[in-house]
């Protein structure tokens, strides 16, 4: 392990997490880990990383901090919470918060962390799903300074083909909400598509493949159809977590006097999906909904 690397905390290990914490071990740097349920971190600590009681020594044995959890509640409560990451913060440390959060938020804990502890903030949404966070292809849309964004491009490097630093803190997260609501609306519409195709006796199946290089064509197309049309099941990304950040989409077109009438109509889709038990499923079993099956 190269002496020049930075100390990296990770906490908020999920389905995004867990991953990216695991492509920096293999990188070459120290990660020290937490998380409320240790059995989740075994495969992460069989791989080197030093796990630690509360989060507060996690930041302690950190130079930068990252998270990745599932709300604003849940940042706040891992942050501020008894022996959470502001207790062990301190002036020269920066948390890196990989979360998808209300940028509102976001902003007043970046200020209060500073205020009571120095320690920096950079909020950094991500994009790309599972497969982005095994591979390193993520994309990374950040809000905060110049000089804490320089920090750590090169780790973030380990982790995404793209970031970019849009503007002050809250920036990032604003970005991710209208990543957002082009997904989740995108979503909607490939469920459309997939059930008239079948219904209009097209094989639904060979459109990706029909329409690449069209104006038609997407990484949705190309990743989100073929799950729809075969039924596979399998999760990248939970329907609870779209449905979150299409109300916050919501709330910030409100606040904005922006009229989002596509994003609302994706929101009350998932929405349906999250009332007949499906907060858990990946976002592609929307398309369940039109084609008919029991839901």
């Amino acid at each position: 392990m190269s002496q020049n690397k930075p100390s990296l905390g990770y906490i908020g290990l999920g389905l995004m997490g867990a991953p990216m914490a695991m492509r920096l071990l293999e990188a070459g740097y120290r990660v020290v880990i937490w998380g409320r349920n240790p059995a989740k971190l075994r495969g992460l600590v069989d791989r080197g990383a030093v796990q630690q009681p509360t989060a507060a020594d996690v930041t302690r044995s950190a130079d930068v901090v990252f998270t990745c959890l599932s709300d604003t509640a849940a940042v706040e409560a891992v942050v501020f919470g008894s022996e959470g990451i502001a207790a062990g913060g301190a002036e020269g440390k920066l948390l890196v918060d990989m979360s998808s959060i209300r940028p509102d938020a976001c902003e007043e804990m970046a200020s209060r962390l500073l205020r009571e502890t120095g320690m920096h903030w950079m909020d950094a949404p991500v994009s790309g799903g599972v497969v982005g966070a095994e591979t390193g292809n993520l994309t990374v849309m950040a809000g905060g300074s110049e000089a804490d964004f320089e920090q750590v491009q090169e780790v973030v490097g380990v982790l995404a083909r793209r970031f970019t630093l849009m503007g002050p803190i809250g920036a990032g997260q604003t970005t991710k909400l209208i990543n957002q609501a082009i997904v989740g609306c995108g979503v909607a519409v490939l469920a459309e598509a997939a059930a008239l195709a079948s219904r209009a006796g097209i094989d639904a199946a060979r459109l990706p493949d029909a329409l690449a290089g069209g104006r038609a064509d997407s990484l949705l197309l190309q990743q989100f159809f073929p799950k729809m049309v075969s039924g596979d099941q399998s999760v990248e990304s939970h329907i609870r977590t779209m449905l979150k950040d299409l109300d916050t989409v919501s709330d910030l077109a409100r606040a904005t006097a922006s009229a989002m009438p596509m994003a609302v109509t994706a929101a009350e889709l998932h929405r349906l999906m999250v009332q007949r038990g499906h907060a858990e499923a990946d976002g592609t079993a929307v398309a369940a909904l039109y084609r008919g099956d029991p839901v």
